[in-house]
C-alpha cells in the first residue's frame, strides 16, 4: 500500500522575501523590537549602505560588514582614521562608497554622544514612537509607506546631530528593521506572533 505523504505547507508570510537568506531575515528578524544598542548600530549602518541598492545585496554582504566594522563596537569605529577608511575602500565585501563608508565612522561617533545624553542610544531612538512599537495593519504590501511623519521626525533629529545617511526613507527601512513599526501583512505568520511584542 503506497503511503501518500502531505507536502509540508509553507507558512504565509509577506511577499518580499524568495531566498533563502531573505526568508530567514524575515522569519527570524525583521520587525523584532531590538533594544541593543551595537544592533540598532548595526542596523543604522546597513540601512544607510543600503540605499540606491537592494537589501539582498546587504544582507549578502552583512558577515563582511560584522568583519570589516569591528561588529558594529561603535566606540571602534568611531577611532578609524583615514588609513583604515582606504582600507575598506578597497574591501570588496562592503559596499565601496566612499561617503557611506565615512558615514559609518561619523555616525559612531554621533551615536557615542547620544548614549553620553541619554545613557543609551535605545533610549533615544525609541522615542520616536514613544517606546512602543507601532502595529499597522496592512492587507498587501503595496499599501506600505516609504516614509511616515514618524520617520520624517527621526531623520530631522538625527541629522541635527550630526547623522549621515538617514534620510527619512532610510529611517523608515531602520523603523521596520528594528521592530518600531510591525509591517508584517496581517496574513504573514510573523503578524500575529509580534503583536504584543515590546
Amino acid at each position: 500500500m503506497t503511503r501518500i505523504r502531505k507536502a509540508a505547507q509553507s507558512p504565509s508570510r509577506c511577499a518580499w522575501p524568495r531566498t533563502e537568506l531573505s526568508i530567514r531575515y524575515h522569519d527570524e528578524e525583521w520587525g523584532v523590537p531590538v533594544h541593543d544598542d551595537r544592533t540598532l548600530f548595526e542596523f543604522l549602518i546597513l540601512e544607510g549602505a543600503q540605499a540606491g541598492l537592494s537589501w539582498e545585496t546587504i544582507l549578502n554582504k552583512r558577515e563582511n560588514y560584522r568583519a570589516a566594522f569591528g561588529n558594529f563596537d561603535a566606540n571602534r569605529v568611531a577611532g578609524y582614521d583615514k588609513r583604515k577608511l582606504a582600507q575598506l575602500l578597497k574591501n570588496p565585501g562592503i559596499v565601496r562608497n566612499r561617503l557611506k563608508i565615512a558615514s559609518a565612522v561619523q555616525n559612531a561617533k554621533a551615536l557615542l554622544q547620544v548614549q553620553k545624553e541619554y545613557g543609551t542610544f535605545d533610549r533615544y531612538i525609541w522615542q520616536f514612537v514613544d517606546g512602543r512599537p507601532k502595529i499597522n495593519s496592512w492587507k498587501s504590501m503595496d499599501r506600505l509607506p516609504a516614509l511616515t511623519a514618524h520617520s520624517d521626525a527621526m531623520s530631522k533629529a538625527l541629522k541635527k546631530r550630526g547623522f549621515n545617511f538617514v534620510g527619512s526613507t532610510i529611517c523608515y527601512a531602520f523603523m521596520q528593521a528594528v521592530g518600531m513599526v510591525n509591517d508584517h501583512v496581517v496574513t504573514c505568520f510573523r503578524y500575529a506572533t509580534l503583536k504584543n511584542a515590546k
